[in-house]
């Protein structure tokens, strides 16, 4: 049992052992190539000057036509029929 109990332990810490070098290689990886990219890669173009956009909300008719407004009266009133809670 002690022998096994040493075995799994030194399979474990050579899985981990391997899982933390990859994970570092990889690190060093991927830092190498951003550099790679940064320096040879296509300049990034200059910002646009930001322009203003009117905040002013759409026109709506000041007033709603007699039958539109009682289809919505009447859908919403469906609605709230079948929705009671």
């Amino acid at each position: 049992m002690n022998e096994l109990m040493s075995q799994a332990i030194e399979l474990m810490v050579a899985g981990m052992g391997f899982v933390f070098a990859f994970l570092i290689i990889l690190v060093f990886a991927t830092l190498l190539m951003s550099k790679l990219v940064l320096r040879f890669g296509p300049a990034e173009p200059e910002p646009a000057a930001p322009t203003r956009k009117s905040r002013a909300k759409p026109s709506a008719p000041l007033s709603v036509d007699p039958d539109t407004a009682e289809a919505i009266k009447k859908a919403i009133a469906q609605y709230r029929s079948r929705h009671k809670k």
